[in-house]
């Protein structure tokens, strides 16, 4: 349980540095003005536009890094530092959003398996931890089999929240790519300005490849308990 609690914190470790690093990157970019003037609403709306997008709605969300697109009522939510703000950390993170809405007009594979997976990880997140707490517990005070099978349940579930963070990714690279393309094709942003969007999104994607890898790493760990209980 040592080794859990050890791997734990050095992921939370990692995952913290990442995140200051994306605050630290995204107000430091928020400096830079852009020479366009536009917001990053006016950015994503316009992205939209040259998609041939209209049925989806560009909308403020309030907090900080709150950004996303929701696909079911078709909304590119913006928090208010990028919906209102000019620069150039704004427009990378509405042109990414609006990659998200692009994937889902243009029916992206791994975005539609994502989706599909939202109700199910909705559920397995929540419950998997428990059953594998009270299946290791059950097992170790009654020696009964039942026990193993209740943990297995909970690490099967564990298993497709941790496929889930992993499908995450080629989905959240995917929207960056179709941001900086579409930002370097139609020369919205000066030389300066396209760098400092393409290393906002860079320290934006690192954040969930240590989540994808925080999740393997602790599905091992649970499978390699679990399964040595049968031992």
């Amino acid at each position: 349980m040592l080794g859990y609690y050890i791997m734990i914190g050095a992921i939370a470790l990692v995952s913290w540095l990442v995140s200051n690093r994306l605050k630290s990157k995204f107000a430091h970019y928020s400096k830079v003005t852009l020479r366009n003037g536009m917001s990053g609403a006016e950015i994503a709306e316009k992205m939209l536009a040259d998609h041939g997008i209209r049925g989806v709605q560009v909308i403020s969300t309030p907090g900080q890094l709150t950004d996303h697109y929701n696909p079911v009522n078709k909304t590119v939510n913006l928090s208010e530092a990028v919906y209102n703000q000019r620069n150039a950390a704004a427009a990378a993170v509405a042109a990414h959003e609006c990659g998200h809405a692009v994937q889902h007009a243009q029916a992206y594979q791994w975005l539609t398996m994502r989706s599909k997976m939202v109700p199910m990880v909705n559920v397995s997140s929540s419950m998997s931890q428990w059953l594998i707490m009270g299946g290791l517990i059950l097992g170790f005070a009654s020696k009964s089999g039942i026990g193993f099978y209740v943990a297995f349940a909970g690490l099967v579930l564990m298993a497709i929240a941790t496929a889930f963070s992993f499908i995450t990714l080629p989905v959240e690279y995917d929207a960056s790519n179709r941001a900086l393309a579409w930002l370097k094709n139609k020369n919205m942003l000066s030389q300066e300005e396209y760098a400092g969007a393409e290393d906002s999104l860079k320290w934006a994607a690192r954040t969930y490849v240590v989540a994808a890898l925080g999740a393997l790493a602790s599905l091992l760990y649970w499978a390699v308990r679990i399964l040595g209980s049968r031992d």
